[in-house]
C-alpha cells in the first residue's frame, strides 16, 4: 500500500512538472507555472523521504542551510546579474548529480570487489554505466557553467579563448573518456584510478567547451548548460532508481535542447557548432571599419519628435537592464499612449545575456503582455513605425549583420530599426556591443543618438511630456 501511494505521488508530481513547464511557455501563466512545478517538486521530495528510512535530521539541516543560502542569493541578486546567477545554478545542479553518482559508486565498490550483489540493485554493468554517464555530464555541466559565470560576471574576458588544435584536444579527451568508460563498466570495482581520471576529463571538457564561446552567444551556451544539468539529473535518477528524477531531468534536458535550437536560430548558428565549441568565432574576421558622423539629439528635441509620432516601438537591450530603466520606460510608454501613439515593445530572442532577459525586466515593470512583440512580427511593419527607440541594445539591431559579410555576426537575424522613419538610440557612448562589432546604425541618416544613462535619458523625456 505504501509503495503504491508513493508511486501515485510520483505520477502526480510528474504531471505537475509537465503542466508547470507548459505554463512557463507563456508570460501570462509563467508565475502560476512556477508555483505548480514547485508543488510537484514538494510532493516528489516528501514521497522520496517516505520511501525508505533515512537520517531525516541531516536532510532537514541540509535543506534548511541550502534553502537559506539560495533564498538570500535570489533576493539580493540584481536583474543585471541574473544571467550569471542562472549559469551558477546550472553548475550546482551538475555537481550535485556528479556527487550522487560518486556516492553511489563508493557505496557499492566494496560489495562489487567481493563479488557480492546488493539486494534490489539492477545488473552491475547497467548501474556502472549509469554512474559513469552521471559523472561525465555532471562534470561537464559544473565546470562549463563556472566558465560561463566567469564570462558573464566579467571575471574573465568575454571574448572567445582559442588555441591551436583545440578541437583535436577535445576529440582526444572524448575518446579517452569513452575508453575509460568501457574499461570501468567491464570491471567497475578494479579500475578506480580510471574512474577518478574520468571525473578530471569531464571537468576539463566543460572548460574547453565553454571558453571558445563568444560573449554575444552566451544565451546559447546558457540554454545548452541548462539542458546538460537536466540530463545529469536524469542519469542520476537511473543511479538511485528514482522515476520522478528521471522524468524531471528528461523534461529539463529536452526543453533545454529545444530552447538551444531556438537560440541558435536567433543567432544564425548551428547546434553542431555549439556542441563542438568555437561558437561565435569566424576565423578572426572583423567588421569593416564604420565611417560617418553620429548625430546627437537632446531630450527636448526628441520630445518634439515623439509628441508628433503615431507609432512608437521600444527595443530594449542589456543597457536597459544595467540602467534599471524598465519602470521609467513603461511610464514613457503610457504617456505616449495617452498622447495617441500606438506603443509596442520589440523583443529580440537573444537580447540581454540570457533567454527571456528583457521579458522578465518588462514584466517586472508591469508592461502589458499584449504590447510585447517578437522580432518576426515587428520586422514586416517596422518601415511604417514613426519612431523606434533603442534602449541599450546593440548587436541585435546592428545592420552589419545584414550587410557586412566579414563581421562575426553576419547572418544573425536582427530587428531592423534602421528601416523605421526615425530611430533614437539611447547609449552612453558609441562603443561596440558584447560581440565587439562596430554598429553602423549609429551613423544612419534617420538615427539620432541620445547619449547618457538610459534611465536618466528616458526620465528626461517623461519630464518633457509632463511639463509641456
Amino acid at each position: 500500500m505504501r509503495e503504491s501511494l508513493i508511486d501515485l505521488s510520483y505520477i502526480a508530481a510528474s504531471v505537475l512538472f509537465i503542466l508547470g513547464l507548459k505554463m512557463l511557455s507563456s508570460q501570462q501563466t509563467a508565475r502560476r507555472g512556477n508555483v505548480v512545478s514547485a508543488v510537484g517538486m514538494a510532493i516528489a521530495v516528501v514521497a522520496t523521504l517516505l520511501r525508505q528510512d533515512m537520517a531525516f535530521g541531516y536532510i532537514i539541516a541540509g535543506a534548511a542551510v541550502g534553502g537559506l543560502i539560495g533564498g538570500i542569493a535570489a533576493l539580493r541578486v540584481p536583474m543585471t546579474s541574473m544571467p550569471e546567477f542562472v549559469a551558477l545554478f546550472n553548475g550546482f545542479g551538475g555537481i550535485a548529480s556528479l556527487l550522487v553518482g560518486w556516492a553511489a559508486y563508493q557505496q557499492r565498490v566494496g560489495p562489487w570487489a567481493a563479488g557480492e550483489a546488493i539486494p534490489g540493485d539492477p545488473p552491475v554493468w547497467y548501474l556502472a554505466a549509469a554512474i559513469y554517464v552521471t559523472l561525465l555530464i555532471g562534470g561537464v555541466t559544473f565546470s562549463g557553467s563556472l566558465v560561463a559565470y566567469a564570462k558573464l560576471a566579467g571575471r574573465i574576458s568575454g571574448k572567445p579563448i582559442l588555441f591551436r588544435g583545440q578541437h583535436l584536444v577535445n576529440g582526444a579527451l572524448v575518446l579517452v573518456a569513452l575508453g575509460c568508460g568501457v574499461m570501468y563498466v567491464l570491471n567497475p570495482a578494479g579500475v578506480y584510478p580510471l574512474f577518478v581520471l574520468a571525473v578530471i576529463i569531464a571537468l576539463g571538457l566543460g572548460v574547453l567547451t565553454a571558453i571558445p564561446i563568444g560573449g554575444a552567444d552566451m544565451p546559447v551556451i546558457i540554454c545548452l548548460l541548462n539542458s546538460y544539468s537536466g540530463l545529469a539529473a536524469c542519469a542520476s535518477g537511473f543511479v538511485i532508481s528514482n522515476n520522478v528524477l528521471i522524468v524531471s531531468g528528461s523534461l529539463v534536458g529536452a526543453s533545454g535542447i529545444v530552447l538551444t535550437k531556438i537560440m541558435c536560430k536567433a543567432m544564425n548558428r548551428s547546434l553542431t557548432n555549439v556542441l563542438f565549441g568555437g561558437l561565435g568565432v569566424s576565423g578572426g574576421k572583423t567588421s569593416v571599419a564604420v565611417q560617418g558622423e553620429a548625430k546627437p539629439i537632446t531630450a527636448e528635441d526628441a520630445y518634439y519628435v515623439l509628441e508628433a509620432a503615431s507609432s512608437v516601438v521600444f527595443v530594449p537591450g542589456y543597457g536597459m537592464a544595467v540602467a534599471q530603466a524598465q519602470h521609467v520606460v513603461r511610464e514613457l510608454g503610457e504617456i505616449l499612449e495617452e498622447n495617441g501613439a500606438e506603443v509596442k515593445y520589440a523583443i529580440h530572442p537573444v537580447a540581454g545575456r540570457m533567454p527571456g532577459h528583457m521579458n522578465v525586466l518588462l514584466a517586472e515593470a508591469n508592461v502589458p503582455y499584449e504590447q510585447l512583440v517578437e522580432m518576426d512580427d515587428i520586422n514586416p511593419v517596422i518601415d511604417t513605425v514613426d519612431v523606434a527607440i533603442v534602449i541599450g541594445a546593440n548587436d541585435v539591431v546592428n545592420p552589419a549583420a545584414r550587410e557586412d559579410e566579414g563581421c562575426d555576426i553576419y547572418g544573425m537575424p536582427i530587428i531592423n530599426v534602421d528601416y523605421a522613419k526615425t530611430c533614437f538610440v539611447l547609449k552612453r557612448s558609441l562603443a561596440s556591443g558584447f560581440a565587439g562589432v562596430d554598429n553602423p546604425l549609429f551613423f544612419r541618416e534617420n538615427t539620432r543618438m541620445l547619449f547618457g544613462d538610459a534611465k536618466v535619458s528616458v526620465q528626461a523625456l517623461v519630464t518633457q511630456f509632463k511639463e509641456t
